[in-house]
């Protein structure tokens, strides 16, 4: 049997065996990309060896495969032990075995799929910031004592916003709240999240921030975890505190912060002290001063008397009249001295109880004036919110009366 071959398809030498598969490992084991790679797939068979771990990880529609190899020195170094039927990211690089002419993956690493990843990426992120000193204390700067204006980078329609807003006003009636919308989920957050605390600091007015949202999943809180965000908190030109709702892992975020907890409401907590805490110290202070005055008064009398025993005995008259009119004078400057910080004393109470006294809804009932709810307990603003035939409650400053609307004028 004869073959027509034309003469341009022969060549003058051919390659070996040995020197195409040479040709083919340079390709692939010199080739940047390869040398260095994640792949995930799904082990579908896994067999242990002397010299190592052998399985193979595919697609999980089964349309390729490829053949894996752990060796022993780095079985104990693997996050996820190569399992069938596993979802697993590997990290390795392209190996080819002239011997049998195939190419494998020589693993150096392997993570659960999913969160693997993202745990890694959070890890490294970590590292680096931390090598960069972004979480020292030192960095970390304290919170007012009394702020006045206040900044909340938050999403308008969480709950967290609503949460803060009540614990503010609770505990430190007449704060400034400035407050910057943010989208706190998703793809857009980080940018928007940025954007909300740029401007706060354009605006210049906050003493402190408090960065919230009220919890969620992890895939949820992951733009806490944004490198932008981490970066534009670290640099904020004012103290911040965070306040996102969960318990159990910290944030990036949460780590660079000035102060860090658990909920929008702790956040709110920690920013402004409560006005009845305020209240109640500044009666112990004025109960301090006036203990402090009756002592001072006993102790000078005390003296007083000691001296005069002592004249006595010393038989000292002019003395004892001269120390007796200096003694005299020292009483009179320090009743004076008392009396001006009690007096002083007293105003600033009667000051706080009048200011306690114009926030009080019931000194404004008093006044005339009455609370209109619906039947859900809300107060109504508008008379668009209501319609005609709905009961209505109406609290006066005794007592309360139950109306059903008639007309409704816009």
């Amino acid at each position: 049997m004869t073959f027509d071959v034309p003469e341009s398809l022969i060549f003058d030498t051919a390659l070996s065996v040995a020197g195409l598969t040479d040709y083919i490992r340079l390709l692939l084991e010199q080739d940047e990309q390869l040398r260095q790679v994640w792949v995930t797939g799904e082990v579908s068979s896994a067999n242990h060896h002397r010299s190592g771990l052998f399985f193979t990880l595919q697609d999980t529609d089964g349309t390729a495969g490829i053949k894996c190899v752990v060796w022993n020195s780095q079985v104990t170094k693997l996050a996820q032990m190569p399992i069938p039927g596993e979802q697993l990211i590997i990290l390795g690089s392209i190996r080819v075995y002239p011997q049998r002419g195939e190419y494998q993956l020589s693993v150096w690493q392997a993570l659960p799929a999913g969160v693997g990843l993202q745990a890694l990426r959070y890890q490294q992120l970590k590292n680096r910031l931390l090598a960069e000193g972004l979480f020292d204390a030192q960095r970390k700067r304290s919170l007012p004592t009394h702020p006045q204006t206040i900044a909340v980078v938050t999403s308008p329609t969480a709950a967290a916003w609503g949460d803060i807003q009540k614990t503010l006003k609770q505990r430190y009636p007449g704060l400034h709240v400035l407050f910057s919308p943010a989208t706190v989920q998703g793809e857009q957050a980080p940018e928007s999240i940025v954007k909300a605390v740029e401007r706060v600091e354009r605006d210049g007015r906050a003493e402190v921030l408090i960065l919230s949202r009220g919890g969620g999943a992890v895939e949820e809180l992951a733009c806490f975890n944004d490198e932008r965000v981490v970066r534009s908190v670290a640099n904020c030109s004012i103290p911040v505190i965070t306040g996102i709702g969960h318990q159990r892992d910290e944030s990036l975020v949460d780590l660079v912060a000035d102060a860090c907890v658990h909920t929008p409401t702790a956040a709110a907590e920690k920013v402004v002290p409560a006005l009845s805490e305020l209240y109640a110290e500044h009666r112990q202070r004025v109960a301090a001063l006036h203990h402090a005055m009756l002592f001072s008064e006993e102790t000078a009398l005390n003296q007083l008397q000691v001296l005069r025993n002592r004249l006595r005995r010393l038989r000292l008259d002019r003395q004892v009249q001269q120390e007796a009119q200096q003694l005299a004078w020292k009483r009179q400057q320090l009743v004076q001295t008392t009396m001006g910080r009690s007096q002083q004393a007293t105003q600033h109470l009667e000051m706080l109880r009048q200011k306690l006294a114009s926030l009080d809804p019931k000194a404004v009932l008093q006044r005339g004036y009455a609370v209109v709810r619906q039947e859900d307990g809300a107060i109504a603003r508008s008379a668009a919110e209501l319609a005609v035939g709905q009961d209505l409650l109406i609290q006066l400053a005794q007592g309360e009366v139950k109306v059903k609307v008639t007309e409704v004028k816009n």
